[in-house]
């Protein structure tokens, strides 16, 4: 008997010992999110989450899709290594969602398609909280994207894998407070536009800001940077990140005739600006919602025609010659959800 009491207390004690040393290091790593310590340690956070989107009809006199079905998947991580005054911080966020509906022979079409990813080295100030910081950042997709309003859609694809792929590099001034905020400016920040020449010769100003029949872009200019992550509770997350940059070299570009195709100057700013609301409703179901902005002079939102006089396709920019549209994309999904 004397052994079994003694068991159950070393268990008891080792498990409360264990809770405390736990709850410590959430402690630990909580305060190091919203405070800049002088201190070694790794810090990760991520979330992956898969949405269903189901419906169905029969016989419905309002008219309506039969049946669809829509997936929509959303990885976003971060690993962040703290080493006395210096900070190296990664972000990498990935989307990927599909439809399948009855009138298209439930072929996939996309719906988004993203890889972003971010590294970031900094160096603290004294004990404030502003860093002299290098900045990486790479932007590209998964698959090959179409423009499902044409007919046989799938004989050309808009875009693919690595084309477009950005590359910007830049070395500045960050504020930062933890790891939930960061504020980044630098003066001189460098970006590199890489495509196939299969898509810049579509049209004749070329493609994703690249000129006709090239296959790269090189920019120079400002960039900023931003991103808060506030825990409104402990099962509500909302994440916002905005990014602008200038290319203090952008100008107008022309054809070999002279004529300008192009409009553009160093104050059409690239603007992204995304956001994600997550709800924690069980321990592995949530409701996600999110809305991201883009505008970017060099991505005029084209449109495919057909030309009645010769039956070709001819893509033309709208609203007009080199005005870029803003661009939006909204989700709300339920679905998995895994914090890790």
């Amino acid at each position: 008997m004397r052994k079994v009491l003694f068991a159950v207390l070393a268990a008891s004690l080792f498990t409360n010992k264990a809770s405390a040393q736990l709850g410590k290091a959430d402690e630990v790593k909580k305060s190091l999110e919203t405070q800049n310590k002088d201190t070694t340690a790794w810090i990760h956070s991520g979330v992956f989450s898969l949405g269903f989107n189901e419906g169905f009809l029969h016989n419905w006199a309002a008219g309506g899709e039969l049946a669809s079905l829509t997936t929509n998947g959303i990885l976003s991580a971060n690993l962040t290594r703290l080493a006395g005054r210096n900070v190296w911080s990664n972000n990498l966020d990935m989307t990927y969602g599909l439809i399948y509906a009855y009138s298209t022979g439930f072929v996939p079409k996309k719906t988004d398609d993203r890889i972003d990813f971010t590294s970031k080295y900094g160096h603290r100030i004294d004990t404030s909280n502003f860093y002299i910081t290098g900045l990486f950042n790479f932007k590209s997709q998964f698959t090959k994207g179409y423009d499902y309003s044409v007919p046989n859609y799938d004989s050309f694809s808009t875009s693919k894998f690595l084309s477009p792929a950005y590359f910007t590099l830049a070395a500045g001034i960050e504020y930062r407070r933890g790891t939930d905020l960061s504020l980044f400016l630098s003066p001189v920040a460098t970006r590199v536009t890489l495509a196939d020449k299969y898509y810049t010769l579509m049209k004749p100003d070329g493609a994703f800001g690249i000129e006709y029949g090239k296959t790269s872009r090189f920019e120079l200019g400002a960039y900023f940077s931003g991103r808060y992550v506030w825990n409104i509770s402990k099962n509500t997350t909302f994440k916002t990140r905005a990014d602008l940059y200038c290319n203090y070299l952008a100008k107008n570009s022309k054809d070999s005739t002279g004529k300008i195709v192009k409009y553009d100057n160093p104050g059409n700013i690239d603007i992204l600006w995304d956001n994600i609301l997550s709800l924690k409703i069980a321990k592995y179901i949530s409701l996600t919602v999110g809305a991201t902005f883009i505008y970017d002079n060099d991505i005029p939102y084209s449109k495919t025609y057909v030309d009645p006089s010769t039956g070709a396709e001819v893509a033309k920019n709208e609203p007009g010659e080199g005005l870029g549209w803003l661009q939006l994309k909204q989700i709300f999904t339920v679905g998995f959800e895994y914090k890790f």
